[in-house]
């Protein structure tokens, strides 16, 4: 069993069998074709009828030490942040295979040195991964790999195996690094290989940020009120043994999202208290927050899905796009063109973005990287 038996008091099961209710109600008399009233009777039922009671985190607590303690490390650089004022601690999740992937980071948006230079503030980006599921000591992939990091120092392994049922030990891995050589980052970031990041965006951000003295930072595209996946042949697929419970509690979208120094630290503690064998390892997130009292916050230009459109107008205020694997230069490309900044400005400018994020983002029917409310903000 991975939930723990545990009594749960009668009034409970009236608060749980009314959140039921409501969501069957939304289900089969709610037109779907509206998706916003949807979304928004869910996360209703979730916040006042289950977000309140600590027996969903209760019941996920182990007694087990969680098992990324006993992974060893075959790749790590203790010193990367040593001696450095750093703002921003980014790891992207990788897979051994993709270095490709991680070649397109290292020459755009992970750039270290380009950024440094640009915005005079240091970030260190790190690649966390598993071994190869053919693993062994001088295999070709291993090799490769550590070809690979003495050429970039950056790549930070342990010897669980890399496959999607172990994302959680990626998660565990990132803040337990972070924790034990890292804990001065002002801010620490979890992203996909897939991912675009608009990195002066993101440091002007931080920067708001750190100046005001921020605390209890999670920040990123949140899904609101999720339901656990109960389909069988889905990937994604989680048994009622697992998780009984019928919507997980708020996180933010795994493809990238933010958090400051101290809820970096509250949720590496929460992180060892929490059955790691649950392998949806954003809503495992959500667990961890959840615990410690953290709630996410949604920013418009951080994605949750598909890419952003291509237009100045939306490079101007966007943080994260997803899926980007072929088209990563092209962007870059985009956004670091000072011509592309001069679209966007005064106040004809400001007018004509407007009215392009309106017809970019709110269209009928389709689901886009950013919400609607991102063209108004």
């Amino acid at each position: 069993m991975y939930v723990k038996s545990k009594r749960v008091r009668k009034y409970q099961f009236v608060h749980i069998f009314a959140t039921c209710f409501v969501l069957c109600f939304v289900v089969y008399f709610v037109d779907i074709d509206r998706p916003i009233f949807v979304e928004y009777m869910k996360s209703l039922s979730y916040r006042f009828l289950i977000n309140t009671y600590a027996f969903v985190n209760e019941n996920l607590t182990t007694s087990r030490c969680n098992k990324v303690a006993s992974h060893r490390y075959l790749i790590n650089h203790e010193k990367k942040c040593q001696g450095q004022d750093v703002l921003l601690l980014i790891f992207v999740k990788t897979s051994p295979e993709n270095h490709h992937r991680r070649d397109a980071i290292r020459q755009t948006w992970g750039n270290e040195d380009y950024v440094h230079h640009y915005t005079n503030v240091n970030i260190k980006a790190l690649f966390v991964l598993g071994q190869s599921v053919h693993f062994s000591r001088g295999s070709e992939m291993q090799t490769r790999l550590e070809r690979e990091d003495e050429r970039h120092g950056d790549l930070i392994q342990q010897d669980f195996l890399d496959t999607f049922y172990n994302l959680t030990y990626k998660l565990l891995l990132q803040f337990s690094w972070a924790n034990e050589f890292c804990p001065h980052a002002k801010f620490v970031m979890s992203a996909d290989d897939d991912i675009f990041i608009h990195m002066p965006n993101l440091i002007a951000y931080l920067q708001n940020l750190a100046q005001k003295g921020a605390q209890d930072v999670w920040v990123g595209h949140v899904h609101h009120a999720s339901l656990p996946v109960r389909d069988k042949k889905s990937k994604y697929y989680v048994s009622y043994e697992m998780y009984p419970w019928p919507i997980y509690p708020d996180y933010t979208a795994g493809a990238a999202y933010v958090l400051s120094r101290d809820v970096a630290a509250k949720v590496y503690r929460a992180s060892q208290t929490l059955n790691s064998s649950f392998y949806i390892d954003d809503a495992f997130m959500g667990f961890c927050a959840k615990k410690v009292g953290i709630l996410p916050q949604n920013h418009p230009f951080f994605s949750g899905g598909e890419k952003a459109p291509y237009h100045p107008c939306i490079y101007d205020k966007m943080i994260t796009s997803h899926g980007h694997v072929k088209d990563l230069q092209y962007f870059w490309q985009q956004i670091t063109d000072l011509k592309m900044k001069n679209i966007s400005s005064g106040v004809w400018g400001s007018i004509y973005c407007r009215i392009v994020n309106i017809m970019l983002l709110c269209k009928l029917y389709s689901h886009n990287t950013y919400l609607c409310s991102a063209a108004f903000s």
